[in-house]
C-alpha cells in the first residue's frame, strides 16, 4: 500500500482490493455521509464533534441503524495499522449500503469505510477563486456533509484552472457562503465576521472552535450575513477547515489582499495554542 490505510465493514483491506458492492448506494446515488479529520501524532482532532456531525448528517438524510461502536472500531484499527504518524488525514464514510439502481432505498445494513493517509502541512496562505455557481441554502441537503460532492469537485477544478487552491461560493441570494471544503471569515474594523449557518454553509468543526476560542480570548466574532464581495472589501480574510486550521487568504481571483493581517494572525495563534491543549474540544 502507498501509505494509505483502509478499513471496510470490519476488516483492513488493501487500497486496491475490491471491497464494496457495485450497488452500494454511496456509489450509485451519493447516499451517504462522511467526515474528514486531522491526525496529529496518532490522535484525531475534534473526534467527538466530528462524530456528532456525522450523526446529524445521517439523521438529515434519513439513514437509520448507525452503529457508532462499529465506526470507532474501524477508526482505531486504521490508526493502529498505520503506526506512528506525525500528521495525517483520516476520513470516515457511512453510506446507505446496497440499494436499487435509483433513489429508492432498501432497509439493508449501512456501509462503513475508513481511509487514513499521511499528510503534509499546507501553505501558510490560501489562494481562492470565486465561481459562478451557487450554494442552495434551501436544498434538502443544505448544511449536511454528504457524499454528493460533485458541485464541489467542479468548483474546485475551476479554481485550480485559475491558479487557486480553493473556490468560494455565494448562495442563491448572492451572499457570501463558503468554500468547497472550508468556511470563510473576514475582518472588518477589528471584528471577525463569518456567514451564519442560515446562509447554507456547513457547520464546520474548525469554524465552531475558532469562534469559541477567539471569543474566549477576547476577540469579537459575529455570525452575520455578508455580501458576496465581502472577501475583497474587508480588511482581512481567512479560511478554516480541519487541515487548514486558520489560514489567511492571500489572493482572491488573482488579486492580492492586505499583506498585514493582525487579527487573522491573532486568531491563528489562539487556535494553535488551544489545539496543543485540547485535541478533543
Amino acid at each position: 500500500m502507498s501509505g494509505t490505510t483502509v478499513w471496510v465493514n470490519g476488516s483492513l483491506v488493501d487500497e486496491d482490493e475490491r471491497s464494496l458492492s457495485a450497488l452500494d448506494h454511496g456509489l450509485t446515488v451519493g447516499d451517504g455521509a462522511f467526515e474528514t479529520c486531522k491526525v496529529i501524532d496518532g490522535e484525531i482532532f475534534g473526534r467527538t464533534r466530528h462524530l456528532r456531525r456525522l450523526e446529524r448528517t445521517l439523521a438529515g438524510l434519513g439513514l437509520t441503524g448507525f452503529d457508532a461502536d462499529r465506526l470507532d472500531e474501524g477508526i482505531d484499527a486504521a490508526l493502529a495499522a498505520a503506526g506512528p504518524m506525525p500528521l495525517g488525514r483520516i476520513r470516515w464514510t457511512v453510506t446507505g449500503g446496497v440499494g436499487p439502481l435509483g433513489s429508492d432505498r432498501t432497509s439493508g445494513e449501512l456501509t462503513y469505510v475508513i481511509g487514513l493517509v499521511p499528510a503534509k502541512p499546507l501553505p501558510s496562505h490560501a489562494r481562492v477563486a470565486t465561481v459562478p455557481w451557487t450554494r442552495n441554502e434551501q436544498a434538502a441537503t443544505a448544511g449536511l456533509k454528504t457524499t454528493s460532492y460533485a458541485d464541489n469537485v467542479i468548483a474546485l477544478a475551476r479554481a485550480r484552472e485559475h491558479g487557486a487552491d480553493e473556490a468560494v461560493l455565494r448562495n442563491t441570494r448572492g451572499e457570501l457562503c463558503e468554500g468547497t471544503g472550508s468556511n470563510v471569515f473576514v475582518v472588518q474594523d477589528g471584528v471577525i465576521l463569518t456567514p451564519p449557518l442560515e446562509s447554507g454553509c456547513l457547520a464546520g468543526i474548525t469554524r465552531a472552535v475558532t469562534i469559541e476560542w477567539c471569543r474566549e480570548a477576547g476577540l469579537e466574532v459575529r455570525e452575520q450575513t455578508l455580501p458576496g464581495e465581502a472577501l475583497v472589501t474587508s480588511d482581512e480574510a481567512f479560511l478554516t477547515n480541519t487541515m487548514r486550521d486558520v489560514q489567511p487568504i492571500a489572493t482572491v481571483d488573482g488579486d492580492s489582499l492586505a499583506e498585514e493581517m493582525p487579527v487573522t494572525a491573532q486568531a491563528a495563534a489562539i487556535f494553535a495554542e488551544r489545539v496543543a491543549e485540547r485535541m478533543d474540544p
